[in-house]
């Protein structure tokens, strides 16, 4: 079979200019890419045909932040923050601990069974950070095991500051020697700038060793208080800015101004009882916003990008198509991607087939196991 029909479509998202939104379509795909768009009475032929009897078709979602590379369990610490314990970063350094004590093995299945999760909820590209190994080795080791899953790898050396190390040392440490052996196995380079992590000028150091590996900035920034987070993302040309739940207009205009992605991971405030982020405020400023989940078992242990979709409804302001958009389009731009996020012509054919005759049932029915197939 060269070419698949997907007909009787009651409404299809594809983000094309001129009609983002089709009803009674069909498309057909060749190769594994979207080769044709349109309504379902002038569907060309093609070699098989799969009709969905009326159900909405949108583009596979696009997770651009994730730290699925773990071991260890932090339920108990969850459920002490829901007795009145604020978050802190301190709680990275039990996850770190239990990952270092994992074996490769261990780590592999764990991120498989986190990336079979996010498939089945319509998840079809996935960025994964490092970040709990904090040595040369476990950093090497968590990006060689996040790179069998996608190629779309974060190094994040530069989580936290790991027990009995001072800042400045362990910062020479991550651009030097961690950066050289996990270089390789990254696309991306990140690190939490944020009281308890590292400052402003770490920040930069980091990033710009990552830019002089080969290596595309992020940044971790502004999730637990107001600070510069966001301002050395646009300073250095970062991809993307993610969290940002506390801003202030000068970093709203930085944003808009560098053309850095807003990440909002709403998973977080949600798990850590946090203020959510304004999303119309970014909308109205220009700032382009990817939703995604920060699936990680300290502040956001959701694999499901339909839940962060309602709570970006519910809580941030977005619409329901603003909000399908930030998780599919959104993410694709966070991770300067043009393949992916959507379903016009060339695209790859990332499809999830939603048991509902529309796209707005993922915030109107939070919750509920929507996603039918995935193709």
């Amino acid at each position: 079979m060269t070419s698949l029909l997907v007909t009787g479509i009651g409404e299809l998202v594809t983000w094309d200019d001129e009609q983002p939104v089709r009803r009674d379509a069909a498309l057909v795909v060749e190769h594994g890419k979207v080769a044709w768009v349109g309504d379902r009475a002038a569907a060309p032929t093609a070699d098989a045909v799969r009709d969905v009897a009326g159900a909405a078709v949108i583009p596979g979602f696009v997770d651009s932040h994730t730290h699925l590379v773990f071991a260890g369990d932090r339920s108990a610490e969850f459920e002490a923050r829901m007795s009145g314990r604020s978050y802190e970063a301190g709680g990275i350094r039990t996850t770190v601990a239990a990952t270092r004590a994992a074996t490769d093995e261990q780590l592999t299945a764990n991120v498989a069974r986190h990336v079979a999760a996010m498939r089945a909820q319509g998840t079809t590209t996935l960025e994964i950070k490092s970040g709990y190994g904090l040595t040369v080795h476990d950093e090497a080791r968590s990006l060689a095991i996040a790179q069998q899953a996608t190629p779309e790898t974060t190094y994040l050396g530069a989580h936290v500051v790991p027990e009995g190390s001072e800042v400045a040392e362990y910062v020479d440490l991550v651009t030097g020697p961690m950066l050289e052996a996990c270089a390789p196995h990254a696309r991306w380079v990140d690190v939490f700038c944020e009281d308890g992590a590292f400052g402003a000028d770490e920040a930069r150091a980091v990033l710009t060793a990552g830019q002089t590996a080969g290596l595309v900035p992020r940044v971790h920034a502004n999730q637990l208080g107001h600070g510069p987070g966001v301002q050395v993302a646009a300073e250095v040309g970062a991809a993307a800015a993610d969290h940002c739940t506390y801003l202030d207009d000068a970093d709203v205009a930085a944003l808009a101004d560098a053309g850095v992605v807003a990440g909002l991971l709403p998973g977080v405030e949600f798990s850590t009882r946090s203020p959510y982020p304004d999303a119309r405020r970014l909308f109205d400023a220009g700032v382009t916003i990817a939703l995604a989940t920060d699936c990680n078992p300290g502040s956001s242990y959701t694999s499901s990008m339909p839940f962060c979709i309602a709570l970006a409804v519910r809580e941030m302001g977005m619409t329901p198509l603003e909000a399908l958009w930030s998780a599919t389009q959104g993410g694709a731009m966070s991770l300067q991607r043009t393949d992916v996020g959507h379903l016009r012509v060339g695209a790859k054919a990332d499809l999830v087939v939603l048991d509902a005759p529309s796209h707005v049932h993922l915030a109107y029915r939070p919750g509920v196991p929507l996603v039918a197939q995935v193709l």
